[in-house]
């Protein structure tokens, strides 16, 4: 296979998560158009990544993020807790998760310390969501963080959120600014601006 097919080939990896392996040559599964092979690919960033695109949940967690939820969008919750709510990019379904809003000098935040979920690729399509909590409901669109502005509202998330979050960082909450700036690309980031 020519050097293009295997970069494609890696990136389609990347975006299906089903990397095995590491170093110059990694084993992968790719997935394009219902056809499944294993084939040999040179190694992309994201096989040589301590941290992956996108942290799936377990069950417990997804069992506790859908109760969670609930009571979230009855109202209960800390100040912070919202139901946030968007529209699939494929099937126009309503889907709604529990997120932790980062307020910090007196903008909001939204930070996906699982990295790029369903919600962050819902997010991007729809280009707007919905914050609920018990009747409020409020519309905002969302403003992509460059990365160069990304060290210091990670540090802020995981300062104020460090109970829910610090299992999907690699370093620890209090660390310096700057030991966020290699973790730009793995954790999206928006500011949410009112609609």
């Amino acid at each position: 296979m020519e050097q293009a097919r295997w970069d494609r080939a890696c990136f389609l990896v990347v975006g299906c998560r089903y990397c095995i392996g590491g170093g110059s040559i990694g084993l992968c599964l790719v997935v394009s158009k219902n056809v499944e092979l294993f084939s040999p690919v040179p190694a992309c960033s994201y096989m040589n990544s301590p941290l992956r695109e996108f942290r799936a949940p377990t069950g417990i967690e997804r069992v506790f993020n859908r109760v969670f939820g609930f009571l979230v969008g009855l109202g209960l919750g800390y100040s912070y807790n919202y139901l946030l709510q968007v529209r699939g990019r494929k099937s126009g379904k309503l889907y709604s998760t529990p997120i932790n809003l980062l307020e910090l000098e007196g903008k909001r935040f939204l930070v996906a310390p699982r990295g790029r979920t369903q919600w962050v690729r819902n997010a991007e399509a729809a280009g707007e969501i919905t914050l609920k909590k018990g009747r409020t409901q409020q519309r905002f669109r969302l403003r992509a963080i460059p990365d160069a502005d990304k060290p210091e509202i990670l540090k802020a998330y995981l300062d104020n959120f460090k109970r829910e979050v610090q299992r999907y960082f690699p370093v620890e909450a209090g660390s310096p600014v700057q030991a966020f700036a290699t973790l730009v690309q793995t954790y999206p980031a928006f500011e949410l601006v009112a609609v």
